[in-house]
């Protein structure tokens, strides 16, 4: 039987805080006992967190299965149910997860490798600027890797409301740099990118022609020949849409968390209720929040906490205008599909086992219908591979590379 009581007494310092400064207070439904949880004096119960005794267990286990390693993906998946005051579970979503991972049995600490004498990344760092539909734009990319015209152009397209820090660990594989240019901009309105002038003045949503044409403009501006294309999440789907549109101006696409869809989960209450960008929500950290369910539980934590980072420093709105296209404008069940040739655009997929957005099984069906060159699921990983556990990502993406400079 899971102790609900003993994770308060894990909170940090930090979390001590919060717990006070923001009353809160809720029960917790094991099967049918109920705990009440008081982190601040006086706060009555504002929700009811309901699984079975079976769900926490497992959800407290030092590895979860998949689909039982955060409380929103617990929701995501139908096995938690939420009764009361759903925009308040909403709110403390991030400090929840902090709070019930004192559920788990530590794990050892981390070990961080000292850095030893001051280094300079190989990594440079420019602004790009040119009209884009229009209008002036001035786009933030990093690059590693032969410029001369040597390395293969690898071009690498961020998560919705992150931006280009996620593939750090790429541009810094010293093995990956010889032989590819690396290449990691950030899309306008992320980032370090700046939004177009009189932005302040309007809603922010991604399509699939301003995505397409944007990673065009920015591989055109910058003349780069037979480039790779890869992308993760959103860029996992807007790989397909270029490989749809201008296959044969891409070397190759490799689809990180790719699918025809998202899938929304059993419970879209929170998207429902607009948490990512409303006044009385910190819309960043709810941002964290939501997807800290897409992350492996065995990814090291402090690559996972540096990919949550990203996410909390967003700006207002941006990541609810990707998912715009992830969810709804960018769906590919619409037979497009049907036209797109991985002979002439070589297609790989790698997928991590704990997504619970673009699934294994998704991106299973996604290969067997446009017959992907490759398809793997990856061990250990989640959502977000580069970022959240750049070693374990680059044990699948090496052979992966590997084919695509053969030319296979």
């Amino acid at each position: 039987m899971v102790d609900f009581q003993k994770m308060q007494g894990r909170l940090s310092e930090g979390l001590q805080r919060r717990a006070t400064v923001v009353p809160l207070a809720f029960t917790v439904r094991d099967g049918g006992r109920d705990t009440v949880v008081a982190l601040s004096p006086g706060a009555k119960p504002a929700f009811t967190l309901i699984a079975s005794g079976e769900t926490w267990e497992a959800f407290a286990r030092t590895v979860p299965p998949v689909g039982y390693q955060s409380l929103v993906g617990m929701v995501r998946m139908g096995h938690l149910r939420i009764e009361g005051d759903m925009l308040a579970f909403g709110q403390h979503l991030l400090f929840l997860e902090q709070l019930f991972a004192g559920l788990r049995p530590d794990r050892p600490p981390e070990k961080a490798e000292p850095v030893g004498a001051p280094t300079i990344e190989p990594v440079v760092g420019r602004y790009l600027r040119l009209d884009f539909k229009g209008r002036p734009h001035r786009i933030y990319f990093e690059e590693a890797g032969p410029g001369d015209g040597r390395g293969i152009p690898l071009v690498c397209l961020h998560t919705a409301g992150a931006d280009g820090r996620q593939y750090r660990a790429l541009l810094n594989d010293a093995e990956i740099t010889r032989r590819f240019r690396v290449l990691v901009f950030d899309l306008p309105w992320h980032g370090k990118s700046s939004p177009p002038p009189g932005f302040e003045r309007e809603r922010y949503q991604l399509t699939t022609d301003l995505y397409v044409d944007t990673v065009m403009a920015f591989c055109q501006a910058l003349k780069l020949d037979k480039p790779v294309v890869m992308g993760c999440s959103i860029g996992g789907r807007a790989v397909l849409h270029l490989a749809l549109r201008h296959g044969g101006y891409f070397r190759a696409a490799i689809g990180l968390q790719s699918a025809t869809h998202a899938d929304p989960g059993a419970d879209t209450r929170l998207r429902d209720l607009g948490v990512l960008h409303r006044p009385d929500v910190h819309g960043q950290e709810a941002a964290a929040g939501t997807v800290a369910c897409l992350i492996a539980p065995t990814s090291p934590r402090s690559d996972a906490w540096e990919t949550l980072w990203h996410y909390m420093q967003g700006g207002p709105g941006i990541f609810l205008g990707d998912l715009h296209y992830y969810f709804a404008e960018g769906d590919l069940r619409n037979g497009l599909l049907d036209t797109l040739d991985t002979k002439k655009c070589p297609l790989h997929l790698l997928t991590g086992e704990y997504d619970l957005s673009a699934t294994p099984q998704l991106t299973a069906e996604l290969a067997k219908a446009v017959n992907a060159t490759s398809f793997q699921v990856m061990e250990g990983l989640g959502h977000f591979p580069m970022s959240e556990n750049p070693a374990q990502f680059r044990k699948y993406l090496l052979p992966v590379l590997e084919r695509v400079a053969a030319g296979a």
